[in-house]
């Protein structure tokens, strides 16, 4: 096992706990680091350079960023692919493999690739292996064999994902110090903050960047934030986590492991801080050559060194902080090699040359060299700064295996672009910053501009500020504006230098080198978003972070137009990439029971789905589950069965226009329909489609009170909170479905049954005929009573306060003993609402089902000048019927009984389906409902349907309801 050559002793690795040793491997072999250790750092303190390989020419890639800003440290994990590598922390037992290669990752039998790049220009896969056709077989499997990262198994474990939901007042991304002082602003208004920070621990920046000489400023103001967000009660931190989408209405995908938090947010501050751009030179690529911060970060996070002798690139102040931070790790800074002409006053830049470094000022690096397989650099070619991109070809060479580059930053906007915020371009600092932004949404710090440190926290503070205000907190006085921003003079404006032998990559990700975007814009494609399109660039994992800047310069420069007017190409969510099973894993799904849910347990009830409602299926063993069923209908018939319907939606519509409210909504007649009496009611949208049905019961002059389906409820209820906000009647509409528990107690014994229990209601015929309401008390229990008959028998729906739901089932199970009463559930229901045609809505009809198509022409009103849906309907009905919803039944006895979906077809034309369809108990014979051409439609008529296994069998059109077609039974 490798010894650590490269780990510093404390106080380096702040995120190490070097008490705890993790044992894990890499391509095989032993390798130990720390709990706190990620890959990438376990290995580089191993002195384990090569982590991975380049997607096109299998070139050797090591770290760059430490920051899960790049693919370069993509490895796989067992059957996981693409794992960032200085993002994943080890744990015992890891066994970690290099990608992208071919036998092995020092050897890697495909690095020949390299070597034909010639033979690969920018764009081929436009131009090559279709000619001549035969040949496209043979390339074909070997494009398919070396595309693609990584490697699938199709047969891994499916780990545990979910989902969580959570809700915000002000929400900041980004717990650097922009963020920390926004968070901690926002809470002193007393409202609810969410501060969102993708690494273990807060600090940004502060944790590993020198802010000065002395190198104490970074930590010291990182415990007073982190501080003063700890002593904020109303301050959470989701620390780990990365949001990784901003969408409409500050909709935040926030993910940490294996969840996804769904977080909305009054208002959103982005405090995501920037981005360190590459410089462009040859073999700018290898191991060895990475980001000034990727190297602090080594050091000050893990307790790295990450090399031995180096040489800074930089064009900033910070770069010399990089070699103080260097110096300070026992590594030997060679040189710095600024590009600027000017000399740095900066105090980190004088406590540099206090150190006798060496400061190569107006120079630049031409190339890299390296060792043996490159896998990792041996020196650097430097050279004096002639013009925009142009060395003296007088060069000399500095041996180091450790190259920083420190050339500027791009703010890490993408958040920003998902919501659509506008970007431009500014002159005086060489980057692009937010321009404008949404409403609700608020940037401070680099991102939005700001280096300074003083000016980072005072803006920070006064987005929080700003946040809070607009989230309706009481933000109190307004923060200080913040002073010199320091935006110029930290980024250049043209750290590239192509070589004419090539290999001086602009996009890490897809091997693109300066001269495939100068060859992209000659053959035509001169507009960053088709240059990207066109050449790749930005479209690998990183999604230009470290290419989108150098793209548009280039564009800019080869096409003559002012980078000005330009702007980089479009990011789109997600910010990092995510997993499928992110995506996949199980919802947040609320279980609604109903008051009677325990007594159905005690009964042997298969429980099933029914929007968040579990509902019986039926009651007994579920192998007897056919013959249970065949039972409950039978009893339904022959005497009383007791079901529970406290899913169904329950809408109580009061005030003066409450029969001009839903004549409006509903397609049926209300304004004349007489207290304590019930009617029908079929909703369709504005396109005429049938949504939902339920019954209309008037209580009062005043007072309607209305069911819905169970699953269509809430949408009905959103319905009529939108239309009554537009039209403004005098109406109150009150979701009471949660309010109260009903049963349906039906068969030709149920009058019987409830006259023992409802002696203050008169339930004779004459007195409470069908579709009559009443308002009495059952067994002492005050209760709303509708005769109605959906199972197509007498019947009575009793509706009771939800409190009183159990109460009520067993004082009715008590009292139906002698009458043989028994609970039926759901598919006894179905099978007897089918016996009587009537349809369920979602089923037997679909998003587009108006309700001619339906066969309730008879439930729409001729007299009304309007209900919602009726102009479309109209004209539908005009154009002519395509199907129609049909009775049927099957003559041949032997016949399979159809399924719900089954195609029906004349010859090969497909003309409807079957809806629903069961062998009825009641009349022996199978039933069903299914749409069919309107020359099918008439009783009497013949139609196919195609069942399984393709067989064809004869379906017969006869009228409904199927039983009982007189209605006798249930108007007893």
């Amino acid at each position: 096992m490798s010894d650590g050559v490269n780990r510093l002793p404390a106080p380096a690795g702040s995120l190490i706990d070097r008490g705890q040793p993790v044992d894990f491997t890499f391509e095989g072999r032993a390798f130990q680091g720390f709990v706190g250790d990620t890959i990438a750092s376990a290995l580089a303190a191993n002195d384990e350079w090569l982590i991975s390989r380049s997607f096109k020419y299998h070139r050797p890639r090591g770290i760059l960023t430490m920051a899960g800003q790049d693919a370069n440290t993509l490895v796989q994990i067992g059957p996981e692919p693409n794992v960032l590598a200085d993002m994943r922390a080890i744990t015992p037992g890891l066994a970690v493999m290099g990608q992208n290669y071919k036998g092995s990752l020092e050897q890697d039998r495909l690095s020949f690739m390299e070597k034909i790049g010639r033979f690969l220009p920018v764009g081929f896969y436009y131009k090559a292996f279709y000619k001549p056709k035969w040949t496209w077989p043979h390339w074909e499997k070997v494009i398919r064999e070396i595309a693609g990262l990584g490697k699938v198994d199709v047969h891994a474990h499916h780990d545990y994902y979910d989902k969580e939901y959570l809700f915000a007042d002000v929400a900041v991304i980004g717990g650097g110090p922009a963020g920390m002082a926004a968070a901690c602003e926002a809470a002193r208004s007393g409202l609810e903050v969410i501060l969102i920070e993708e690494n273990p621990r807060l600090g940004g920046s502060l944790g590993y960047a020198r802010l000065d000489a002395a190198g104490e400023q970074g930590a010291r103001l990182a415990r007073e934030l982190a501080a003063e967000v700890a002593a904020a009660q109303n301050i959470r931190v989701l620390s780990d986590a990365t949001c990784n989408g901003f969408f409409s209405d500050n909709w935040l995908a926030v993910i940490r492991g294996n969840r996804l938090f769904k977080l909305r947010a009054r208002a959103v501050v982005v405090a995501t801080g920037s981005l360190d751009q590459p410089a462009v030179f040859r073999n700018n690529d290898l191991p060895g050559v990475m980001q000034g911060s990727a190297a602090q970060r080594l050091i000050k996070l893990y307790g790295v060194r990450p090399g031995r002798r180096a040489v800074v690139l930089t064009a900033n102040a910070d770069g010399y902080g990089v070699a103080l931070d260097l110096g300070d790790a026992d590594v030997e800074v060679a040189a710095v090699v600024d590009l600027r002409p000017a000399t740095d006053a900066s105090d980190l830049a004088q406590a540099v040359r206090a150190r006798g470094v060496t400061v190569l000022q107006g120079q630049g690096v031409a190339e890299t060299l390296y060792g043996v397989g490159k896998r990792h650099i041996t020196g650097a070619l430097v050279g004096e700064v002639t013009g925009e991109g142009e060395l003296s070809p007088a060069l000399a060479t500095i041996p180091c295996d450790l190259l920083c580059m420190s050339v500027g930053y791009s703010p890490t906007g993408q958040l920003l672009h998902h919501v659509g915020a506008r970007f431009a371009y500014d002159r005086a600092s060489h980057m692009f910053a937010p321009s404008a932004l949404p409403a609700h949404v608020f940037a401070a710090g680099s991102v939005n501009g700001s280096y300074a440190i003083d000016a980072v926290i005072a803006e920070g503070r006064r987005a929080g500020w700003a946040a809070a205000k607009d989230a309706g907190g009481a933000a109190g006085a307004e923060p200080a504006a913040p002073g010199e921003r320091g935006a110029v003079g930290v980024t250049h404006p043209w750290p590239i230098f192509p070589s004419r032998k090539g290999k001086d990559f602009v996009d890490f990700d897809e091997d693109l080198q300066f001269k495939d975007l100068v060859n992209g814009i000659a053959d035509g494609y001169d507009h960053v978003e088709l240059l990207k399109r066109y050449s790749t660039v930005g479209m690998g994992p990183s999604q230009g972070r470290h290419s989108a800047v150098a793209t548009v310069r280039v564009d800019a420069k080869v096409t003559g137009r002012d980078i000005a007017t330009m702007s980089v190409t479009t990011q789109r969510p997600p910010y990092r990439p995510e997993k499928f099973g992110v995506l996949a894993g199980r919802v947040f799904e609320p279980e609604r029971h109903t008051a009677m849910h325990q007594r159905h347990l005690e009964l042997g009830a298969r429980m099933m789905p029914a929007g968040l409602w579990y509902r019986p299926a039926f009651y007994g063993k579920k192998e007897e589950r056919e013959q249970a069923i065949r039972e409950e209908v039978r009893n339904v018939r022959n005497n009383v069965g007791l079901i529970d319907v406290s899913t169904l939606g329950g809408l109580d519509v009061r005030g003066p226009d409450a029969a001009e409210f839903l004549n409006r909504l509903y397609t049926f007649a209300y304004a004349k329909q007489p207290v304590g009496r019930s009617r029908y009611v079929l909703m369709t949208d504005q396109s005429g489609a049938i949504i939902d049905d339920g019954v209309a019961c008037r209580f009062g002059e005043e007072h309607f009170y209305v069911t819905a389906t169970t699953s269509g409820v809430d949408g009905v209820y959103r319905l009529m909170l939108f239309w009554n906000a537009q039209w403004r009647l005098d109406v109150d509409v009150a979701n009471v479905t949660a309010a109260y528990a009903g049963v349906n107690l039906a068969g030709p014994k149920s009058r019987e049954v409830l006259q023992t229990l409802c002696p203050d209601v008169d339930l004779s015929a004459a007195a409470f005929p069908y579709m009559g309401v009443r308002m009495g008390s059952v067994a002492g229990i005050p209760a709303r009573l509708m005769r109605v008959g959906f199972v197509g028998e007498l019947g009575y729906e009793i509706h009771v306060p939800a409190s009183m739901g159990e109460a009520l089932w067993d004082r009715l199970m008590e009292a139906g003993r002698p009458f043989g009463i028994r609970p039926f559930g759901v598919e006894a229901q179905r099978v007897l609402r089918l016996e009587k045609g009537h349809i369920i809505i979602g089923q037997d009809t679909d998003g587009l089902t108006h309700p001619y198509e339906a066969d309730m022409a008879w439930a729409i009103s001729k007299n009304k000048p309007y209900f919602m849906g009726g102009r479309s309907i109209d004209i539908q009905n005009r154009a002519g019927l395509t199907r129609k919803l049909v009775g049927f039944t099957l003559d041949d006895p032997n016949a399979p009984v159809p399924e719900e979906c089954h195609l029906v077809v004349r010859g090969p034309e497909i003309l409807g389906r079957v809806t629903s369809a069961v062998i009825s108990p009641s009349l022996g014979k199978v039933v069903g409902l299914a749409y069919v051409a309107p020359d099918q439609a008439e009783p009497g008529k013949s139609f196919d349907i195609k069942v399984d296994g393709g067989r064809i069998i004869q379906g017969r059109v006869v009228p409904i309801p199927f039983f009982d077609p007189e209605n006798k039974r249930q108007e007893m």
